[in-house]
């Protein structure tokens, strides 16, 4: 399984990623270990959503970034 997620950040900013494994990312999320993230934990898990293929779940994190996308966000 892959998975696409969104983090919330202490400033109440919004990540978007994707991984095959969320609980391992989501740690390294807020021990610090990436950069985009280090500076606003800890972080809170919002939601993710899973998908078969490595493919599905890296176009859903890239409509995720668009304008459409951070519409669905708030629809969420």
């Amino acid at each position: 399984m892959f998975y696409v997620y969104i983090l919330k950040g202490t400033n109440n900013k919004l990540y978007k990623g994707s991984t095959k494994n969320l609980k391992e990312r989501f740690l390294k999320h807020n021990s610090g270990k990436v950069r985009s993230t280090k500076a606003n934990k800890p972080w809170k898990l919002i939601y993710y959503e899973a998908f078969l293929s490595k493919s599905a779940a890296r176009k859903e994190e890239l409509f995720l970034k668009t304008g459409k996308g951070r519409e669905r966000i708030e629809y969420l």
